[in-house]
């Protein structure tokens, strides 16, 4: 299996070898016709590829951060919580023999 990824990975690899060395006519980039810059369409690609991996990679950290968070405030408050858990009394009515005309007598027969 080993052998199988590592021909995938020379294959694909060639192949991009090729087709960057097709694409290694110089272009311009202009910003807003302030600057201008000259590079080979392989090399912006590349540039372009790495920003876009960058930011995705930060976006991803920020939003791992806020989960974390997250959980760290919920694993505090449950176990603020969980030192006094509520109990409610039963409701009128819900029990056996409860609830009005079912009340103990208050003196002997």
């Amino acid at each position: 299996m080993t052998l199988l990824r590592w021909i995938v990975i020379a294959v694909v690899f060639v192949v991009l070898l090729f087709v960057s060395l097709q694409n290694a006519q110089t272009v311009t980039l202009q910003v807003f016709n302030v600057y201008s810059w000259q590079a080979p369409l392989v090399f912006v690609i590349l540039v372009a590829f790495a920003i876009g991996v960058a930011l995705g990679l930060i976006a991803g950290a920020i939003k791992i951060v806020r989960l974390k968070r997250q959980v760290n405030r919920l694993r505090r408050d449950q176990r603020s919580g969980a030192a006094a858990p509520a109990t409610h009394p039963r409701a009128p009515g819900t029990g056996p023999a409860s609830g009005p005309g079912f009340e103990p007598p208050s003196s002997g027969f």
